[in-house]
């Protein structure tokens, strides 16, 4: 039988190496040793676990929701080379000598430009691969949601993963693609409506993005997450020394204050905070925890701009001093930090008081 030993992952052409640095060094606290095997720009990793512990009990013990790099995570068999005028068979012997069985079947590209260019392929190879499947009883009804990934790093290099319910993107690709709303004064509208549908549940936004809430963007102009908090019914204080859009002005929502992000204070406690200022990560980072600690929000979204090098240690970094600095202060708090699709040199942090 084949044994899935590697671990692979999904995530944004260009951070390898900080997806890498991430998993070297949570595998590490958690005493075990492993190496990744990274291609810059390639859009995925191999990690394996080194020593007698099977990857599949670190794939589980460090899930995908708690990984930042990450846009998806599965237990993987060692890649195939294949020749072009038999694709399947290799496929095939690959899955049966594995043992595994699944219902469902993706086929899936790095996000690369070379990867979209295999759409074609991809296609062709669908009904027959799924015909061979199901009649190796591979492929069933009810396997207990197991889902097979084909991850094609050209027209002949695939490498077989599975993945499992609740651990794992329910997206392509791990990719959330989002339609630009064409009234949103920026394309930045785009990262927090990812946040919204990445951290909180698609059944608690009437309840938690209600009409009526209070929310403050911090440098906020031209108004791109101001948008998203307004089409909610949220009144907005928007805090820009810049200009902001006309159209969300004349909402009667918004209440545009010219002052320095950095410094303004709420009169009350809001409900929400939304901040993508432009700054050095620990100065943002401060800034935020000097409003969380104070408790002047309930929920908080916020972005780290990333340094070209070490971003992992860069993020880590201000992650532990934000949870430092709340239990310090004796305040319970669930935090998480993505980086998502619509994110580019940055990260999302997602905060809420349990207090």
């Amino acid at each position: 039988m084949t044994v899935a030993g590697e671990w692979l992952l999904y995530c944004r052409p260009g951070f390898e190496h900080d997806l890498a640095a991430e998993l070297s060094d949570k595998a590490m606290a958690l005493g075990w040793q492993g190496k990744a095997r990274v291609t810059r720009g390639a859009g995925f990793i191999r990690f394996m676990v080194t020593g007698d512990t099977p990857a599949n009990a670190l794939h589980r013990t460090l899930p995908l929701s708690g990984l930042v790099f990450a846009r998806q995570s599965l237990l993987a068999l060692p890649p195939l080379v294949l020749a072009r005028e038999d694709r399947l068979t290799p496929i095939l012997d690959q899955v049966v000598a594995s043992g595994w069985s699944f219902d469902s079947v993706w086929q899936e590209t790095p996000d690369t430009n070379e990867g979209k260019a295999l759409a074609g392929l991809l296609k062709a190879l669908k009904r027959p691969l799924e015909s061979r499947l199901k009649k190796h009883g591979a492929l069933r009804r009810k396997a207990g949601g197991r889902r097979l990934h084909l991850l094609w790093n050209d027209g002949d290099r695939v490498q077989l993963g599975m993945s499992f319910p609740g651990n794992r993107s329910e997206l392509p690709g791990g990719i959330r693609r989002l339609r630009f709303p064409h009234r949103a004064p920026s394309r930045s509208t785009l990262k927090l409506e990812e946040a919204w549908h990445e951290f909180i549940p698609r059944d608690e936004w009437d309840e938690r993005l209600g009409e009526g809430m209070q929310a403050a963007d911090l440098g906020a102009a031209p108004g791109g997450w101001t948008w998203q908090l307004v089409q909610r019914g949220i009144h907005v204080y928007a805090i820009d020394n810049g200009p902001m859009d006309k159209g969300l002005m004349a909402t009667g929502l918004v209440e545009h204050l010219r002052e320095d992000g950095f410094i303004w204070e709420p009169s009350g406690r809001l409900d929400w905070l939304v901040c993508d200022i432009v700054d050095k990560p620990s100065r943002v980072m401060a800034m935020v925890q000097r409003w969380l600690v104070r408790r002047w929000c309930r929920e908080a979204v916020f972005n780290l701009k990333l340094p070209m090098k070490r971003r992992w240690q860069e993020v880590s970094h201000c992650l532990l001093g934000l949870e430092s600095a709340l239990a310090e202060a004796g305040v319970r708090a669930e935090v998480a930090c993505r980086h998502l699709y619509h994110d580019r040199e940055e990260v999302t942090v997602y905060v809420r008081l349990l207090d």
